[in-house]
């Protein structure tokens, strides 16, 4: 018998929280939406609460740390929650069930710090530290999606991490949006931006059964801008893209600049349409270059996912496609809940297949 369910849903991610529990109230016919809130005091420090008893409950932790529309007062002035700011209250909200959870599971789409992942020098190694202390402090499992780099699980072997694929919602995504899609090797190909993204781009290739390319960043290593090593080249490995349709796939667009950089080699090579396919939707540097850039036809249409804060801007671009998640994630809460395999959620390879199968039978093209 399942233990009783509890959600938590901090500031950062209570939009998404209220969705995801009444999807599970629609379908268990009760709430399990626990309040909490993380006041702060006027120096800037603050403190969790919670507002109902978590004992003996199996409790679900949603947070959403690239949420940086929220604000907090620290002695008269407004700060804007960054990153770390989200982390924290997390860990405060953690704090505050004092133990008395039967277990907790955190909910983190974007795994924070994931981009710091590795060391290259004498650096910290912020997402390894991150793994040790939710560890440390009694987190039994984490959900995330689209890991930057899903060899992170290793730091807490002992630990459960859900690297979860939005590979489907995506997919069944495209094919709401296009019904002229010709799924074969001499119409489409999928497109890793660098050497990381290629795992993702050969899974979705191999169930759509179409061909991949791949680009190779050449970066300067003697520099560090903004905390990385610039970019000088993309160079291109695959066969001819003349007259494809091409699907660059990865886990986020933060400035853009890579993956229009990518989309204009690729349109200077002859692709047909371009269609961008990125988890997270940070667009840290606005929506400027990407507006000149569709205008000029250069893409076709941007698709990522509703798992981080979306800027109402983007969200009334006419080149962008939300891809909702609360459903797939009410649904890993209640897999979770009553013990059930997680595989199938993580990565559903034989619902992608059926689906792509489908789409072909009923356009009656790319057969």
């Amino acid at each position: 018998m399942a233990d009783k369910l509890g959600i938590i849903a901090l500031e950062s991610a209570i939009k998404s929280g209220q969705k995801v529990d009444k999807i599970l109230e629609s379908w268990r016919g009760e709430s399990f939406l626990i309040p909490c809130e993380c006041p702060r005091f006027n120096s800037g420090e603050g403190k969790g609460i919670i507002k109902e008893s978590v004992r003996d409950k199996d409790i679900y932790i949603m947070v959403d740390v690239c949420n940086n529309s929220l604000t907090y007062k620290m002695d008269g002035s407004l700060n804007r929650m960054s990153p770390d700011d989200n982390y924290q209250d997390l860990k405060r909200i953690i704090a505050a069930c004092n133990g008395k959870a039967s277990r907790i599971t955190v909910i983190m789409p974007f795994l924070y710090e994931s981009r710091q992942h590795r060391k290259t020098m004498r650096e910290s190694l912020d997402c390894a530290v991150m793994l040790q202390e939710l560890e440390a402090m009694g987190v039994h499992d984490i959900v995330t999606f689209d890991a930057h780099d899903p060899r992170m699980q290793n730091v807490v072997p002992l630990k459960g991490i859900e690297n979860v694929s939005p590979a489907l919602q995506f997919t069944q995504g495209l094919f709401t949006e296009y019904e002229d899609l010709k799924i074969d090797g001499e119409h489409l190909m999928f497109i890793a931006p660098d050497e990381g993204a290629t795992e993702r781009v050969v899974f979705l290739a191999s169930l759509f059964g179409v061909n991949i390319g791949m680009f190779y960043k050449r970066r300067d290593y003697t520099t560090i801008v903004n905390g990385s090593n610039p970019i000088v080249a993309h160079d291109f490995c695959g066969s001819s893209v003349e007259g494809m349709d091409v699907i660059i796939i990865d886990d986020m667009i933060d400035s853009g600049g890579s993956m229009l950089d990518v989309a204009r080699q690729l349109k200077d090579r002859g692709a047909k349409r371009i269609i961008i396919f990125a988890t997270f939707g940070l667009f840290s540097r606005g929506f400027e270059k990407f507006d000149k850039a569709y205008e000029e036809g250069v893409f076709d249409k941007i698709f990522t996912t509703n798992l981080v804060y979306q800027k109402e801007e983007m969200l009334a671009k006419e080149y962008y496609f939300s891809i909702n998640m609360e459903r797939y994630i009410a649904a890993i809460i209640d897999t979770m809940n009553k013990g059930g395999s997680m595989s199938k959620l993580t990565k559903p390879a034989q619902r992608i297949k059926e689906t792509v199968e489908n789409y072909k039978k009923m356009s009656g093209i790319g057969d």
